[in-house]
């Protein structure tokens, strides 16, 4: 099977397609990898490029392997896109995420690639999300032929800047993701490319599958656990040269920073308005072209091309306008900037010391901390605050992001800067200084920056927040003591927005964020004594862009046939008799029928979060998943169902994963655990 390119390099040539390359690991696995080549690789050896992936590629990341994967490879590289031991078409089981055995596999693959004929002995990888935070965790195991990485929305902390915790704060979608990869890796192989053995194979899987929701949520401070894959722990021991990629509507937003400020190696960091997508087909627009982008890398780093891939700003970043609030956003207005060295040394700092005035305001104000700007603020947030906040990490082109902030402002303390006389770029992570107390033991400040606008709408800038328990170690959080002064500061995450004239700024500080944020066991009252609020701002140099992209490129796609189109929904309720305020999210992912081979697939996930607003403690989080498959007469069905409720002592996780082969059920099972709550 070919596949021609709709690339515009000079020379693209004819690429074949291995469906199902069976890989043996040392310990007897065999994992699956599809493979793009050029046909006349074994003539003309090429440089391979990994992707190492629990989600399935058969199914799961078929849309963006077809987009991607084939251009490559016509490009002059052999692309090996690799199912995890445990998942898609591989063998073998997966007992977490990052473990060392997945970093091993990948490395072995790397290996392995190097001992074929049509490979030259030079290799990448690549990945967005879990492949790009894998990428960057095996090298730096620093496998000999690996030579460069392409890291799209990924993190150098697994447990400051990932999924489950955030400031030490349990995030509600680390529930949400555990029921996510309980329902992912539910799915059977394919008869179509294993055989016989699917049935067997899928059994064992299910029968061995981790209930993660426990071990995520058990350990609750930066220990060993987290420690493993987080390449923050050691950035030197990453050789190869790193491109790193991300979005300012992702989680992930920090991490270029990081890369670009720390890493020895080669290194380019670029960010764009990008919720958690590839940014040749992300959105809001503008989108560039990232596979060219990325070729060029390949190029400079597994060929050894002399192009300008040295010479590129160490930092790109686009520098969003101002727009109202919104849930989506199809294009966001802006421009892009660029830096020769991060952080950069054209930016200054703005202090900025909130104040609560003699008749009752409260107030931003760049001027010397007075007598009347002492605070004693007392914050007790309603336990709904947060509603308007969005996902963790936007993913569906759907209603994800976050809306008008004024509801949760209503529902925090406040501090209002007079509107500006003149616009400001704020690029950088700004950061909050504070002092306060707590009357319980557990306690969380959650702080957002926001414009104000002229009209009064809030949009929400960025974000940061703190477990109180973690401020002086995440490693080692300690109870607070009653009326105990604490001082703690928090780094809100990295933006790049350009806040007009006219507009003013908002700090706005509360006790609860849901839910987003689990909240603490009672409802806590927090004395502010102080608080300052550092602004990085950047110089205009040009009212240009400083930098520009190729337009994007793509392989002609996946072949296919919509079964069911996908939806998205997001609906927030309160209960006019019991008071609950319940976010009701449903994703609907779709039905396909893959026109070659001619597999059905088929996902949709519904979440609920509810609380009371006086009760903490009644917070409740319930998901369910189901996958299905199907060709011909074969039919196969997964849903996984998770609940997680909590009171002072401990986390309640129950649930249950099932499946169906032809409506007959053939297998059942049910959890029902609980986790203690440690400082959390």
């Amino acid at each position: 099977m070919t596949d021609q390119s709709q690339g515009n390099t000079q020379h693209p040539r004819d690429v074949q397609i291995i469906e199902h390359q069976i890989i043996v690991m040392p310990d007897g696995c065999e994992l699956s990898a599809r493979i793009w080549l050029p046909e006349d690789a074994a003539l003309s050896p090429v440089p391979a490029i990994v992707e190492h992936l629990p989600y399935r590629k058969r199914d799961g990341t078929i849309v963006r392997d077809c987009m991607n994967h084939p251009w490559f490879a016509s490009h002059g590289y052999a692309c090996i896109r690799v199912d995890m031991r445990g998942n898609g078409d591989s063998q073998g089981l997966m007992l977490d995420e990052y473990t060392q055995q997945e970093l091993q596999d990948a490395c072995d693959v790397i290996q392995w690639a190097t001992q074929q004929e049509w490979c030259t002995g030079a290799v990448g990888m690549m990945g967005i999300s879990w492949g790009g935070f894998n990428a960057l965790q095996v090298a730096s195991m620093q496998p000999p032929a690996l030579k460069a990485i392409v890291t799209v929305c990924s993190t150098v902390d697994r447990f400051a800047d990932d999924i489950h915790f955030k400031g030490g704060c349990l995030l509600g979608e680390n529930i949400g993701w555990a029921a996510n990869m309980l329902s992912y890796s539910s799915r059977p192989p394919d008869p179509m490319l294993v055989g016989d053995q699917w049935r067997t194979l899928w059994l064992s899987r299910l029968e061995n599958m981790p209930f993660l929701a426990t071990t995520w949520i058990g350990n609750q401070a930066r220990d060993a656990y987290w420690k493993h894959g987080s390449v923050c722990e050691d950035y030197s021991a990453i050789k190869a040269a790193v491109l790193t990629i991300g979005g300012w509507h992702d989680g992930y937003r920090n991490t270029i920073s990081h890369l670009v400020e720390n890493l020895e190696s080669p290194v380019k960091g670029i960010v764009g308005p990008w919720i958690h997508k590839y940014p040749h087909y992300a959105a809001p627009a503008p989108q560039i072209g990232f596979l060219q982008e990325s070729l060029r890398w390949w190029d400079h780093w597994l060929k050894g091309m002399d192009n300008d891939v040295k010479t590129l700003p160490a930092y790109r970043a686009y520098l969003m306008d101002a727009l109202p609030p919104a849930p989506w956003y199809d294009e966001r207005p802006g421009r892009w900037i660029a830096e020769d060295a991060w952080p950069s040394p054209h930016s200054a700092s703005r202090q900025y010391t909130a104040r609560h005035s003699a008749n009752g305001l409260m107030t931003l104000a760049t001027d010397a901390l007075g007598s009347q700007g002492l605070l004693n603020i007392k914050i007790n947030s309603p336990a709904h605050c947060g509603t308007q906040t969005g996902e963790y990490f936007p993913f569906t082109f759907g209603p994800e992001l976050p809306d008008d902030q004024r509801s949760d402002d209503n529902l925090s303390c406040c501090f209002d800067t007079t509107p500006t006389d003149t616009a400001m770029n704020i690029v950088g992570a700004p950061s909050v200084s504070f002092l306060c107390s707590s009357d319980q033991p557990f306690a969380q400040l959650i702080v957002r920056l926001c414009d104000v606008m002229p009209d009064g709408r809030s949009s929400l800038i960025t974000l940061g927040m703190l477990n109180l328990t973690h401020a002086v170690s995440h490693e080692f959080p300690t109870q607070l003591g009653n009326g105990q002064h604490i001082h703690a500061n928090i780094n809100l995450d990295q933006i790049a927005y350009r806040l007009p004239a006219g507009h003013k700024l908002r700090l706005a500080v509360s006790t609860s964020y849901w839910p987003f944020v689990w909240p603490s066991p009672e409802a806590s009252t927090v004395t502010l004594f102080n608080a300052s609020l550092e602004l990085p701002l950047r110089p205009d140099k040009t009212l240009e862009d400083e930098c520009a992209f190729d337009p994007p490129e793509t392989a002609d796609g996946w072949k296919h046939e919509v079964i069911r189109p996908s939806h998205s929904t997001r609906e927030r309720t309160v209960d006019s008799k019991t008071g609950i305020h319940t976010t009701l999210i449903h994703n609907d992912f779709g039905e396909n029928k893959d026109l070659d081979h001619l597999l059905v697939s088929g996902s949709s996930v519904t979440e609920k979060f509810a609380i009371h607003p006086d009760t903490p403690q009644s917070a409740t989080a319930d998901i369910t998943w189901q996958q299905t498959l199907s060709r011909n007469d074969w039919h196969i069905k997964t849903t996984a169902i998770m609940h997680m409720h909590a009171d002072a002592q401990w986390f309640y996780i129950t649930g249950s994963l099932s499946a169906w082969e032809n409506k007959a059920l053939v297998f059942e099972r049910h959890y029902d655990e609980k986790v203690q709550r440690r400082f959390v």
